[in-house]
C-alpha cells in the first residue's frame, strides 16, 4: 500500500485500488492560526489474516476553531487502506485491512491542522445565521450512552427549576454548567477518558469521571432541557499558553485524548464549553488538588463557558459510530480501534494494541 495524501477530508473515500484528487482546498489560514502536524502510528503485535484497524482523523472544519489542511497515510503491508467518511456524519477515519498474516501490520497517519483560540462574546447581541430545526434535530436526540428520559430528564428539570427556569438556551446551558462545576469532580483512576455512560454517572453516587463522562453529561442534560448540544472528541496537541499545566500536552500525545462540548443558541451558533476541564484543574493543577473557589479554578470556570484554548485537535462529533466492516457500533470514536482473528482489541491496552500519537507545532 503506497502513501496517499489528501487535501482536506471530505465525504469521498480513496481506496487502495483507486486514487484521485478527492479534496478541494480552502483558503489558506491567516497568521493568527497556529499549525500542527499530528502523526498516529499503529502497530499490531497480533498479526493475523483479516486484521483491521480504524484510526480517527480530524474533522474537515470546525467553524471558528479548526481547519484541516491535509491528511496522508502509509500502510505498506495492507491489502486495503482508505480514507472513509461515515455518511450523514462528520466522522472520518483511515480504515486498513490485512489479508496476509506475515505482512507488516503497521500504518502511519499524518494530519496537518490549523487552530485558533475560541471565545464567544455572550454579552453581545447574537447576529449569526440560525440553523433550521431539521439541522438541529440530531443534537436533541438520545444516544446509546445518553438517554434523555428517567434520571437524566429528572436531573435536567431539577437544575432548571433551581435556576429559576431560564427560557433561553444560554441561560439553560449556564445553569447546567454551574451545577456541574459545583457538584461534579474528576476521577483520576478512571481508564482513558471514561465510558461516557450518562445514566451510570448520575446513579453512581459521586458524580465523577473523566471528560467523556462529564462533558457527555453536560450534553445529555442540555438536550433533555431542550438545548441542542454535542460532544466533540479529539486530542490535545500543545501545552496550554494560558497558564494551566493540566490542560495541555505536547510531543508524545498518545494518552492526551480529550472530549469537549458545545451547545447551540440562535444568533451565536455553536458555543464551546468544557466543565470537565474545570474539574481537571481542581484535581491536577497542583499536588493535592485545589478548592473550587481557588483563583485558577475560577479562571478556568470563566474561560471554559464560551471558550476553548487552541491547543487541541477535534476529530468528530459522532455518537454510536459504526466502523466499516465492524459488527457493532461504538459509543464514540476518539481512539484507534482494531480487530484481529482473536477478536476486538482494547484501545486502552498498549501491551496488545500499540499506537503512538505525536504532535509537532509547525512554523
Amino acid at each position: 500500500m503506497q502513501r496517499r495524501q489528501f487535501l482536506l477530508v471530505s465525504t469521498v473515500a480513496a481506496s487502495a485500488g483507486s486514487f484521485g484528487p478527492a479534496f478541494a482546498a480552502i483558503a489558506a489560514p491567516t497568521a493568527n492560526w497556529r499549525k500542527y502536524e499530528v502523526t498516529t502510528t499503529v502497530s499490531l503485535s497480533e498479526q493475523t489474516a483479516q486484521s483491521q484497524v480504524w484510526i480517527p482523523v480530524p474533522v474537515s472544519q470546525l467553524e471558528g476553531y479548526q481547519r484541516t489542511l491535509d491528511v496522508s497515510f502509509n500502510a505498506p503491508g495492507a491489502t486495503k487502506a482508505e480514507l472513509y467518511a461515515m455518511p450523514g456524519s462528520d466522522v472520518r477515519m483511515v480504515a486498513v485491512q490485512w489479508a496476509d498474516a506475515n505482512a507488516p501490520h503497521t500504518v502511519e497517519v499524518t494530519s496537518r491542522i490549523a487552530v485558533l483560540d475560541r471565545a464567544t462574546d455572550l454579552g453581545a447581541a447574537g447576529v449569526g445565521r440560525k440553523l433550521s430545526k431539521a439541522e438541529l434535530r440530531p443534537y436533541l436526540e438520545s444516544t446509546s450512552l445518553a438517554p434523555l428520559d428517567g434520571i437524566v430528564k429528572e436531573t435536567a428539570d431539577k437544575i432548571q427549576a433551581e435556576a429559576g427556569k431560564p427560557q433561553d438556551a444560554i441561560g439553560k446551558a449556564r445553569a447546567i454548567y454551574d451545577w456541574m462545576v459545583a457538584n461534579c469532580s474528576r476521577n483520576g483512576s478512571v481508564a482513558g477518558c471514561g465510558t461516557g455512560d450518562v445514566r451510570y454517572t448520575l446513579t453512581s453516587g459521586n458524580l465523577s469521571g473523566k471528560c467523556a463522562d462529564l462533558n457527555g453529561l453536560f450534553t445529555a442534560l442540555s438536550r433533555a432541557s431542550g438545548v441542542p448540544a454535542r460532544d466533540v472528541y479529539g486530542v490535545r496537541v500543545d501545552d496550554s499558553a494560558h497558564g494551566f499545566k493540566s490542560l495541555g500536552k505536547s510531543g508524545d500525545i498518545s494518552k492526551a485524548q480529550h472530549c469537549r462540548a458545545e451547545f447551540y443558541a440562535d444568533g451565536y451558533g455553536w458555543i464551546p464549553v468544557d466543565p470537565a476541564d474545570v474539574a481537571k484543574v481542581a484535581l491536577e493543577e497542583q499536588p493535592g488538588g485545589l478548592p473550587k473557589d481557588a483563583p485558577k479554578v475560577r479562571a478556568a470556570r470563566a474561560m471554559l463557558f464560551g471558550g476553548w484554548e487552541g491547543n487541541w485537535m477535534a476529530y468528530n462529533t459522532g455518537a454510536d459510530v459504526r466502523l466499516p466492516g465492524a459488527d457493532k457500533a461504538i459509543g464514540f470514536f476518539m481512539y484507534p480501534q482494531g480487530i484481529t482473528a482473536q477478536g476486538r482489541l482494547d484501545s486502552l491496552d498498549p501491551a496488545h494494541f500499540a499506537y503512538r500519537i505525536t504532535s509537532q507545532k509547525l512554523a
